[in-house]
């Protein structure tokens, strides 16, 4: 007879409350080169060491994937926290949660973006400015009331991942290599697609033809031949370098910026 699930869980509803307060630490170390990374990984930790309390590699594991690139949304980031821990618990294959991660933070960004920052928070904004210029008090409390429950929210969207996560486990035994596999071709598309927004080359010369007709190098060739063929390009080289190990991502960055500054020196970009 197989153990039931909560005799199964290792972390508490107190946990996970925590983990969402925790949440809030998400740009904490915001960096350039993994952007988010560190504090989403210091977010999960305290539940990390306690899943893996007996587990030293496994936990290291775990620490590792987690300090990989994330860019998303902070008051909804606590949902995917939820969801990887709850799976995390269950010590689920690692591809899975690292395919979870990457497929998700995007998408999770677009959301959050469209409904707190270019919706939610410039209404309330309006709103309590609009009193604020009639000398109310009301205006600041108004904005800084509604962004406390704002902040507030993320406890339940991490107890509403984490139980989401539960609830699929026995779905995602049964049909984990699919989801590994499927999880890992849509992590790559999301990355793939982030390389165009991230990522921007162009080129300033042009080709004269006659007198009074010029054509752009990069609109005419490159963008009609292979649009974003340069910031493609560029990815892989470094990614190329990244791979042999013997180049810091660090100088890389520094190389990228003095390559953005000569050549717009130069007027090549």
């Amino acid at each position: 007879m197989s153990e039931s699930k909560e005799t199964n869980r290792v972390l508490t509803d107190k946990d996970i409350t925590k983990l969402g307060i925790r949440s809030s630490l998400l740009q904490a170390s915001f960096n350039y080169e993994r952007m988010q990374a560190g504090g989403f990984l210091d977010a999960q930790l305290p539940a990390l060491e306690k899943i893996y309390k007996d587990d030293p590699e496994g936990l290291k594991a775990a620490m590792t994937d987690n300090m990989e690139f994330i860019n998303t949304h902070p008051n909804l980031v606590g949902f995917l926290m939820g969801l990887l821990i709850s799976l995390e618990e269950k010590h689920e294959d690692r591809s899975v949660i690292k395919g979870l991660k990457v497929a998700l933070f995007g998408p999770i960004a677009g959301i959050g973006d469209a409904i707190f920052w270019f919706t939610l928070l410039p209404i309330i904004a309006g709103i309590s400015c609009s009193f604020a210029a009639q000398g109310s008090v009301l205006g600041p409390i108004i904005f800084f009331a509604c962004y406390l429950v704002i902040w507030l929210l993320r406890i339940n969207w991490t107890h509403l991942g984490y139980n989401l996560g539960l609830k699929s486990f026995t779905k995602l035994q049964e049909e984990s290599e699919i989801i590994s596999n499927s999880a890992t071709i849509l992590g790559v598309t999301v990355v793939g697609a982030l390389i165009a927004n991230y990522v921007s080359i162009n080129l300033k010369p042009v080709i004269s033809i006659g007198d009074n007709i010029s054509v752009s190098v990069q609109e005419a060739f490159l963008d009609t031949i292979f649009p974003n063929l340069l910031p493609m390009a560029y990815t892989l080289l470094m990614l190329y370098f990244l791979k042999k190990k013997q180049v810091s991502p660090v100088v890389l960055i520094l190389v990228t910026i003095a390559i953005a500054l000569i050549s717009s020196l130069i007027g090549l970009m």
